[in-house]
């Protein structure tokens, strides 16, 4: 459902990776998302993990949750690190 428009996932990474990379921490969890599940593009856990990373580290609350749980399973190349995993979950 693109809420009053024809949902089109592509074009919404494409708007998504633009404003990530304005740093804006909400675009850059939801570019994360599309990147874990492959929504618009190939799934990519690596691209995931990053952008999740990039988001937390802004303080985005979900974006801390989801990217302790990479560290804490490994996922997207990181290694497991269940210390990391705890300061994202916090």
């Amino acid at each position: 459902d693109g809420t009053g428009v024809p949902q089109d996932d592509r074009e919404a990474t494409r708007l998504f990776r633009r404003a990530a990379n304005k740093v804006e921490a909400a675009a850059q969890f939801e570019l994360a998302r599309c990147y874990e599940v492959g929504i618009g593009m190939p799934q990519d856990d690596a691209e995931a993990a990053r952008h999740y990373r990039l988001a937390a580290k802004q303080g985005y609350a979900k974006a801390q949750s989801n990217y302790g749980e990479f560290c804490e399973r490994g996922m997207g190349d990181l290694p497991q690190d269940l210390g990391e995993a705890a300061r994202y979950y916090r």
